[in-house]
């Protein structure tokens, strides 16, 4: 009530006339303004502010007293009312003939974060009212909270002209100005040209220096000022420079300052303690990290988070869970933080259940949409294969940035969902947001794993124009996109112009090895050693898999010698890929050998050596490797029975075969076509042509073309030309460029006697431009590879080398 009828009052108590005070009413003056500064400055409230107002309007403090409008401008700014702040200065800067009540107003402003351009400062210099040491410090803030790096550099300005470029607290403040804008070549100049330094000035540049990831610096900083500027680290200076060891995992320096602080008494600091395990966690250090957490005599949530962040860091994902555990039966209520770190936790150890409680405990804490917490929500649920719940947690968060973007697009891509994902990217950018490297190595899979070329030619154009093409993992993804979608060319052309490490050159290695291309696998494998690189599992991989294609028997035997140097000959992968070389190249003895020596044998394994045997027609031999894979317990999958059905079929072993393809039905593994087509193949190469037509009309999917061309086989076995057109028909929409067809069933026209038709389909062949490429030889001499056709004589051969060789 008070309040009110005073704020009534208050026009008509600034004009009334002041009656000379008597010196008891001075004396009683005085007190009562003391008394209202402590008030004022103690005020717990926009309430208790406005009252002190009222009190020293009603004594007719106001607005003679600048001292009380200053902290009245600063109070009323503290609980957000800066119309009143301005109010009282326009009242009161005429009785203030210095900076003090100007730069309170600018300080005002800083505190309820309004930003006014300035315009206080600009006003104040063109009035005449010259600037201060204060001045600058609460000016130089502003540039640096918003950034304004041109006003701050004629701020600067000012200041040198002035002659405060000596002042340490100006100085201090030009520091930070310049860290936070990002010029640090402009902060360290400043800081070199101080004649005076304190704590605080060593304490602002280590920590600039430190935010901007320059760790040395920092560091080289922190030594000196130990050793030579004469200053004692306090709180600050620790809480600055431990991050910078944590970024360069320096564990010594670590260890030095942990002795520092204990030696000045810092050690029970909370804030301290905090830095100290996430220091020692981020150097890998745990029995420091345990010791410093234990020895704390005050903890908050910060330390719980510290420890918690550090073990899942250092993959120590039980002991982040036990801590946690502990946190909670301490009775310290874990915060978004704590659920946002542990939420990964739990995904490493697929501990979905678990996750799946914590974001109910979200709920219940009513924090499950703040955004890390969302985030990790999203990544949880995508990883555990619940694309449901991980759209209802995107769709139904109030606020979104790039990260729950990117979490989601990577949750599509991930659990199969390709065009999702590349439509939720054009969803994106409709809402604002800007796709990142990020953004583009989790949609470049998807293009890649379902062959979308023209979107993943769209995300290469747009990584060109944010610049992010050239980014490591942005050219790895996009080349494996190209190389997956059958454009190599293109691949190589993006491989060209980036950087590259050792997943670049396996990229490219893999994706040669698949094609006829395959001796650039080869050459890149060469490249990449001579650049420095170390190949990998990958990388033999690929190289070996590429001397199977070649039948290159010799590079594909160095390659074997220099994985049993490097001891990765055991490795499952490797020995797989072995066994593909050898059976390739006709060598099964040496296979066999790779195969026995395989101590934990996959269903690859065995798919390889049945198909090495079968080729090589050693059909029993196949066959008793497929029972044997039973008895080991290996489960047969799809290529097992392909591998099988085909040994069945080149041995005439049609009761096996079906007892095989009904055995296969009955184990719910569907047929494909390769399984039909050997079936077809089985049952038309012993001459049950009609039992193989019918198997072909009564198939539940279309048939492709390794169906026909296997009933087409047949026909030319048996000279069944008519069921040989009929296929040939087929074969000739499915695959209306392969030539080899065409002269299939040109000549079983010609073996008939029927010229004209087998006139006619040659006539067909070359309408279409189909010429047949001729057959081929290779011969190894040397380190070269030399192809030449039938009576082809290559002029660049040595004799006498040849016959070297040969010997």
């Amino acid at each position: 009530m008070f309040h009110h009828h005073a704020r009534k009052t208050l026009p008509f108590l600034s004009t009334l006339p002041i009656k000379p005070k008597s010196k008891q009413t001075q004396i009683l003056s005085f007190s009562t303004h003391s008394n209202l500064l402590t008030l004022i400055s103690t005020s717990h409230s926009l309430h208790q502010t406005k009252q002190a107002h009222a009190f020293a309007l009603l004594n007719a403090l106001l607005p003679h007293s600048v001292s009380l409008c200053a902290a009245l401008i600063l109070s009323y700014s503290t609980f957000g009312h800066p119309i009143a702040s301005h109010h009282l200065f326009q009242q009161t800067f005429q009785h203030c003939r210095n900076a003090f009540l100007w730069n309170t107003l600018i300080r005002a402003n800083s505190i309820a974060k309004l930003f006014d351009g300035f315009e206080t400062y600009n006003r104040m210099v063109r009035t005449g009212v010259k600037p201060d040491d204060h001045t600058f410090p609460f000016v130089l803030k502003a540039c640096s909270d918003y950034t304004e790096v041109r006003k701050g550099m004629e701020v600067h300005g000012v200041v040198f002209k002035l002659g405060f470029d000596k002042d340490v607290y100006v100085g201090n403040t030009l520091l930070f100005f310049y860290g936070n804008c990002g010029s640090l070549s402009d902060a360290r100049m400043v800081f070199d040209e101080m004649p005076e330094r304190d704590v605080v000035s060593w304490n602002t540049i280590i920590g600039v220096l430190s935010v901007n990831g320059c760790y040395v610096e920092a560091l080289d900083l922190f030594k000196e000022m130990i050793l030579v500027s004469g200053f004692r680290p306090n709180l600050v200076t620790v809480v600055s420079v431990l991050p910078v060891c944590a970024g360069v995992e320096d564990g010594v320096m670590v260890s030095r300052i942990h002795c520092c602080v204990v030696k000045v008494g810092l050690d029970l600091h909370v804030n301290i303690g905090n830095a100290m395990v996430d220091a020692y966690g981020k150097c890998g250090n745990v029995k420091g990290m345990e010791q410093v957490f234990d020895e704390m005599v005050e903890r908050n949530e910060v330390s719980w988070n510290a420890i918690i962040t550090s073990l899942a860091f250092m993959k120590r994902n039980v002991d982040a869970l036990e801590i946690f555990g502990l946190m909670i039966n301490t009775g310290v209520k874990p915060n978004s933080v704590t659920i946002s770190s542990m939420l990964p936790v739990l995904v490493e150890l697929e501990y979905f259940k678990a996750g799946k409680e914590i974001h109910g405990f979200s709920i219940r804490m009513c924090i499950e949409y703040d955004v890390f917490i969302a985030n990790s929500l999203i990544d949880m649920y995508a990883k555990s294969g619940h694309t449901t719940e991980a759209s209802n947690v995107f769709y139904k968060m109030s606020e979104k940035n790039v990260v729950s973007w990117n979490a989601m697009v990577a949750n599509f891509a991930q659990n199969r969902l390709e065009l999702a994902a590349i439509q939720l990217i054009r969803e994106m950018q409709a809402h604002g947001e800007t796709p990142n490297s990020v953004t583009f190595t989790n949609a470049l899979p998807a293009c890649a794993r379902q062959g979308l070329l023209r979107p993943g030619k769209e995300i290469h154009a747009r990584t060109i124009r944010t610049g992010s093409a050239y980014d490591l993992f942005v050219s790895n993804a996009l080349t494996d996109m190209y190389a997956k979608c059958g454009y190599l060319n293109l691949a190589q052309n993006v491989f060209n112009i980036s950087l590259r490490d050792e997943v670049s050159y396996n990229i490219l290695i893999v994706g040669y090895s698949q094609t006829s291309d395959c001796s650039k696998s080869l050459s890149l494998f060469l490249e990449m050693r001579l650049t420095g690189m170390m190949h990998d599992i990958v990388s033999f991989v690929g190289v070996v898999s590429a001397c199977a294609n070649l039948a290159a028997i010799k590079q594909g035997r160095e390659i074997h010698g220099l994985l049993v140097r490097k001891l990765f000959h055991t490795h499952l992968f490797i020995a797989n890929s072995l066994l593909d070389f050898y059976t390739k190249c006709g060598q099964i003895d040496i296979a066999s050998k790779v195969f026995d020596q395989i101590q934990s044998k996959d269903v690859a394994s065995w798919n390889t050596m049945i198909l090495g045997y079968g080729m090589l027609g050693e059909l029993n031999t196949a066959i008793n490797h497929f029972e044997a894979m039973r008895e080991d317990g290996v489960e047969y999958d799809s290529v097992s029975y392909i591998a099988v059905l085909s040994a069945c079929s080149h041995g005439g072993l049609i009761e096996k075969g079906k007892k095989y393809f009904e055995e296969m039905r009955a184990r719910n593994i569907k047929p494909t076509q390769m399984h039909y087509a050997c079936m077809v193949d089985l049952l038309g190469r012993a001459g049950l042509m009609e039992e193989a037509v019918e198997l072909i009309k009564g198939l539940p999917i279309v048939p492709d073309a390794n169906v026909w061309g296997a009933l087409l086989g047949a026909c030319r076995i048996y000279g069944n030309v008519d069921l040989g057109c009929w296929a040939a028909e087929h074969l000739f929409k499915l695959k209306p460029q392969h030539c080899g067809y065409y002269i299939l069933l040109s000549n079983m026209y010609a073996e008939a006697g029927r010229w004209d038709e087998a006139n006619r389909v040659r006539e067909l062949m070359k309408s279409r431009g189909l010429k047949k490429n001729p057959g081929c030889s290779w011969v190894h001499l040397g380190d070269q590879v030399h192809a030449f056709v039938v009576g082809e004589r290559i002029e660049e051969l040595d004799s006498d080398i040849w016959l070297a060789e040969c010997s």
